[in-house]
């Protein structure tokens, strides 16, 4: 009897889970999407929109500006988290992708990219083991600054019978993460010898200058970042060995970096989209995103409300900027509201569009991209690596 009672519990469970995932699935599949063709203000809001001719003009800039270097572009998908959009940069040229953790890596992976960099430390059993099996389908590399952390990735590539590329990274002033130049033999000895792991090169970002205005500042200011990687090779070298990778610069510096001929790849990220940040500092690429919202409330006088706050839009390097209303400035972000004074008439469902200054952590808070050109969408894009922080 009690086999029965058992049996049968099982059964109705079992039916229970298989409604539950199928209703499950139902409703993660419905997405409020617009319909190809949708003129911009009628898009539903808040919607990260993309200008695809700008972008598209951003990437053959960056690329044409590389090869013209005679240097690697590596672009940094930190910034897009888009596997779509990883790809378009390898097609034009790029040798692979960079990526800030092993998350975005492994969406890269599975999506395809061969040739990835985490320009980070993975430290710990979990991301470790993650690590290891991103390997296994691709040609990954991985950056290091500590004993403990190269012993590790030996034991685990040994353990899997894998060989895995290693870079040095070098602190060239941002003093975050790297070791000093005088370190730099010692670090690549080890890696040298330790079995499981291949020494690649260096590595140094010189993200303390990138988003410096004045131009001739930050022309000085990153070749003195630049001098880290330059006396790391030279004592590397001097020790016997190679540096077949030198990986660095930014945005804002992908001009005067890329220009030092001991550095072999570029790793910029923003480029693509260019927030407010970052036009403050340059006018070599475009603005290519914009966040669309609505107006909801209009009941104070000079005053609206749209429909996107702190949950749509970062504010880690201040208020967005009002592209349109061009009178109009942001007074205040709450989760879900954000405060515009404007001279203007505005009335309820009238479109605003606002300007990030840090395009990589709002694009963080999408699901899509809405790529639109001649005024219309063309595309939708999923951002496919967003919320990937382990």
């Amino acid at each position: 009897m009690l086999t029965f009672f058992l049996c049968h519990y099982l059964i109705v469970f079992q039916n229970y889970i298989t409604d539950y995932n199928s209703i499950f699935s139902k409703f993660m599949s419905f997405e409020y999407l617009p319909e190809l063709g949708t003129k911009i203000n009628d898009l539903d809001t808040p919607a990260l929109v993309i200008d695809l001719d700008l972008v598209e003009n951003n990437l053959f800039k960056m690329q044409n500006a590389a090869n013209k270097m005679n240097i690697n572009l590596r672009p940094h998908s930190k910034t897009h988290k888009s596997t779509y959009w990883a790809k378009k940069q390898i097609t034009l040229g790029a040798i692979g992708i960079c990526c800030a953790k092993i998350g975005e890596a492994e969406i890269m992976s599975r999506s395809g990219v061969d040739n990835i960099l985490i320009a980070n430390q993975i430290i710990g059993h979990t991301k470790i083991e993650r690590l290891i099996s991103i390997a296994k389908m691709s040609n990954v590399i991985v950056a290091c600054d500590s004993e403990k952390n190269i012993r590790e990735l030996s034991m685990a590539s040994t353990l899997n019978s894998l060989t895995l590329g290693v870079l040095v990274e070098i602190n060239v002033g941002q003093n975050r993460c790297g070791i000093d130049p005088v370190k730099s033999l010692e670090f690549a000895k080890l890696i040298d010898t330790l079995p499981g792991l291949t020494f690649k090169g260096i590595m140094g970002y010189e993200g303390h200058i990138v988003g410096e205005k004045d131009y001739e500042i930050r022309s000085k200011k990153a070749r003195e970042s630049m001098k880290f990687l330059q006396d790391s090779v030279e004592i590397i070298k001097a020790g016997g060995l190679k540096c077949e990778i030198v990986s660095a610069a930014g945005t804002g510096t992908y001009s005067f970096s890329g220009s030092v001929k001991e550095v072999t790849e570029l790793q910029c990220g923003s480029y693509i989209f260019m927030d407010g940040d970052y036009m403050n500092v340059m006018d070599d690429f475009d603005s290519a995103l914009f966040l669309l919202t609505s107006v909801i409330s209009n009941n104070v006088h000079n005053q609206i409300v749209v429909d996107c706050g702190l949950k749509s839009i970062s504010v880690d390097r201040g208020l967005a900027n009002v592209i349109t209303p061009n009178d109009a400035e942001i007074v205040k972000h709450s989760e879900e509201h954000t405060i515009i004074s404007t001279d203007g008439d505005l009335e309820i469902g009238d479109k605003v569009r606002l300007l990030p200054q840090h395009g990589d952590t709002t694009i963080n808070l999408h699901d899509f991209y809405f790529g639109v050109r001649n005024g219309k969408l063309e595309t939708i894009i999923p951002i496919d690596a967003r919320g990937k922080f382990r």
